[in-house]
């Protein structure tokens, strides 16, 4: 199994990191140090905290692709 970088990386979560592709998935390689910084804060975080931190990654996700909007045929209701 190789990783191959993808170039630039593709989106704005990954910042200055490299992004590659090692067996099918994706993955950003970082400085141990800030890998370390974030199990410890993985670590302390509560259930809710994580819960709220992958539903803003989805969002942004999403978003970077212009797909937050109302679905068409629904609209917003008070």
């Amino acid at each position: 199994m190789t990783a191959q970088p993808t170039g630039p990386a593709p989106g704005p979560d990954t910042g200055s990191y490299e992004v590659i592709h090692l067996g099918g998935h994706a993955a950003v390689v970082v400085p141990l140090a800030d890998f370390m910084r974030l199990r410890a804060l993985e670590r302390l975080a509560s259930a809710q905290e994580l819960e709220d931190t992958a539903a803003l990654q989805e969002w942004r996700a999403r978003e970077a692709v212009g797909q937050t909007g109302v679905p068409r045929g629904r609209s917003r209701r008070s």
